[in-house]
């Protein structure tokens, strides 16, 4: 066992076992790297990373190329998801010197943590013009014992390169006022010239799901009535639905499919996907009333509660691409997923089979004859179709399951805690509500310091030890938001204005109001990393600004709304360039351009009127709605604030800015006057 044993990280306990000498991030690493006089080799990885597995066997548990690295280097392994700190700086370093990026990510530092030599994955052996792991390690080892001071000029070149790049939002470059309607149009328009009008989706292979661009077309149709806007969406969202990229029996959604046409995934299966992916078929839901849209949010609810939620009630990370195949006895990519003929006549007999393959489209999509399956079209016997599904499904859980990384992620939580929660009192599921609930309290018990600080993760109900990050402040504070608005309890929002008031003293450079991802009085690295470009979940930066705005228009706090308006400044230079990588942020502007409108609902507690009333105030497609629930008098939430009931019934107010139209309790007129367009 080498030092990784200690720790919380499900994938580096997957390397502890390693005769690499691992050490974990930290200045101990450093430190010795100093003292001995050499270089560190960082690899950065995570649990689901197929790639980071086929390196690990063939290189790091070699006894010979371990041997040699632990000789002449202190090897650093790193969670990317327990540091995206540390990721983001190094990544930004690989991208820059080789002109692209991906994981394992490897790279060479000097003992004061400036890199000078980047790559991926690295092959045992020399491979398509790919020099071999072996190869790396002794031309780093000769360069650096026969050209030390060489090195050392390129390390500080790029070091100082990196550290410049650390302001270049925060003085002011980009920043400007928020998106009007003219840049949100704007964005539309951009979205169209890359969006797949066959398949779905922007851009080739490998596709990515559009979480949050979905969810700014859908709020920009909400606004304007744009059919063009809704379009995209309702064939992304077919597409997908019917496609191997969406697990067709136990649902949930991979992360990307490899080809165009949503076809064959590559198989693990994220926990921010899919909270992202169930708010927006929820949301697709709620705008159409499409029940493919309603199903597939309500399956992929249903797998994260099965799947993903861990015995302390939060939700873990990931779970695995590979699993292994019970009839090679090897560990295969795809292996739980994907079905032949003959297994489904081994299930289901050769009737059932027969129609299977018609109907999932078991035609060799995969490798070695299998295939991934998919739903082409509606079955036209639905009774049937569940019956073979079950038997399926059922069958396919005694096969060898993906492996799960169990930690607890505190921004996806939240991103799962908002979703689960709107799903639960928009599709009447309490329990989904009930599931939030348990993972926002451990959260608080768990991630959550005594100085009201968040740790980014946990396993076990055990903390980790490094510092949250600025989306773990957000999609928290987002999470918390959600759940104030369906359930009322204004402990809520009093814990994400706590939340987000750290955000401001932390996160927020005062003069230009940009974000950065890391706090003010957090462990120093070549950069303070900063993004507001969206990566496979919101950006942290524009997250904040969604939660700062809902919070303002629950509180009336000028100070939030304006750090919000402030934050979304980038978005109108970045909007108009990349709309694809600036979808939160555009969501966001959607919200601000339409007020956002917040909806006061009192009435006595248990009260079916006011039950119906709130309903209705959650099915609005308002952009960023805000509603607020609570008896009269309620002084707690500045929203709820003398707010007197309509002739003795429940009663709606609806707002923008605090200013009110004249109350209501009708519940058809409710849902009217929250029509956006």
């Amino acid at each position: 066992m080498n030092r990784l044993a200690g720790a919380t990280s499900p994938y580096l306990l997957q390397h502890a076992d390693n005769p690499v000498d691992w050490w974990p991030w930290g200045p101990e690493a450093f430190a010795e790297a100093e003292r001995r006089g050499v270089p560190v080799l960082l690899s950065v990885g995570y649990a689901a990373c197929h790639w980071c597995h086929v390196m690990a066997h063939e290189s790091f548990e070699d006894e010979a190329t371990a041997g040699f690295l632990n000789e002449r280097f202190v090897a650093v392994k790193v969670d990317r998801e327990e540091r995206p700190d540390v990721d983001a700086v190094y990544m930004e370093a690989v991208q820059a010197a080789t002109g692209q990026g991906g994981w394992p990510m490897t790279v060479f530092l000097t003992p004061e943590k400036e890199p000078f030599y980047f790559g991926t994955y690295f092959p045992p052996e020399p491979r398509r013009g790919m020099p071999s792991f072996r190869q790396v390690l002794e031309g780093v080892d000769k360069a650096w014992t026969g050209r030390r001071a060489e090195v050392g000029e390129v390390a500080a070149r790029i070091g100082k390169d990196l550290a410049e790049r650390a302001s270049v939002y925060a003085v002011g470059s980009g920043i400007g006022q928020p998106p009007g309607e003219s840049e949100l149009h704007g964005a539309v328009v951009e979205l169209t010239r890359s969006f797949d009008e066959r398949r779905g989706g922007f851009g080739r292979a490998p596709k990515f799901p559009p979480s949050m661009v979905l969810e700014f077309l859908l709020r920009h149709h909400a606004r304007t009535g744009s059919e063009a806007a809704l379009e995209m969406v309702q064939r992304t969202c077919e597409a997908m639905a019917r496609g191997g990229i969406y697990d067709q029996l136990g649902g949930g959604f991979a992360r990307y499919a490899v080809d165009g046409t949503w076809t064959v995934p590559h198989f693990e299966k994220m926990l921010y996907d899919n909270a992202l992916l169930l708010r927006v078929y929820l949301h697709l839901w709620r705008a159409t009333g499409d029940e493919q849209a309603r199903r597939v949010a309500l399956e992929t609810a249903d797998f994260l509660l099965r799947e993903l939620r861990t015995e302390q009630g939060g939700f873990a990370s990931a779970l695995d691409a590979d699993s292994l195949d019970a009839a090679t006895g090897r560990t295969a990519e795809g292996a739980y997923y994907a079905w032949t003929p003959e297994q489904l006549t081994e299930v289901l007999g050769e009737a059932d089979a027969a129609r299977a393959v018609e109907l999932f489209d078991v035609t060799g999509t995969f490798e070695h004859g299998s295939s991934v399956l998919q739903l082409p079209h509606d079955p036209e016997d639905p009774a049937r179709y569940r019956e073979i599904r079950t038997k399926l499904f059922e069958a396919r859980a005694k096969r060898p399951a993906p492996a799960r990384d169990d930690k607890v992620v505190a921004a996806w939580n939240g991103l799962a805690i908002a979703a689960l929660a709107e799903a639960g009192a928009l599709l009447e599921r309490p329990d989904l509500v009930e599931a939030a609930e348990r993972a926002a309290d451990l959260l608080i018990a768990v991630h959550l310091t005594a100085e009201g600080r968040l740790l980014r993760t946990s396993r076990d109900g055990v903390a980790g030890a490094n510092a949250g990050v600025l989306e773990d402040y957000a999609d928290t504070a987002e999470g918390f938001l959600a759940l104030y608005a369906v359930g009322g309890e204004a402990s809520w929002l009093q814990l994400a204005g706590e939340l987000l008031d750290l955000v401001l003293l932390h996160f927020t450079d005062e003069k230009s109001g940009a974000l950065y991802d890391t706090a003010d009085d957090a462990e120093q690295l070549i950069r303070r990393p900063q993004d507001p470009t969206d990566n496979a979940a919101p950006s942290g930066w524009t997250a904040a600004a969604g939660a700062l705005l809902t919070y303002a228009a629950y509180t009336g706090s000028a100070r939030h709304r304006t750090a919000a308006e402030r934050a979304l400044g980038i978005v109108t230079t970045l909007g108009a360039r990349a709309p694809r990588f600036t979808g939160w942020g555009l969501a966001v502007a959607e919200a601000l351009l339409d007020g956002p409108r917040e909806v006061a609902v009192v009435g006595p507690a248990g009260d079916a009127g006011r039950a119906a009333l709130h309903l209705a105030a959650l099915r609005s497609t308002a952009p960023g709605v805000a509603v607020a629930v609570g008896e009269v008098g309620d002084t707690e939430v500045p929203l709820l604030a003398d707010r007197p009931l309509l002739d003795g019934k429940p009663a709606a107010y609806v707002c923008r800015h605090f200013t009110c139209e004249r109350p209501t309790a009708d519940v058809a007129e409710l849902a009217e006057r929250l029509r956006a367009h």
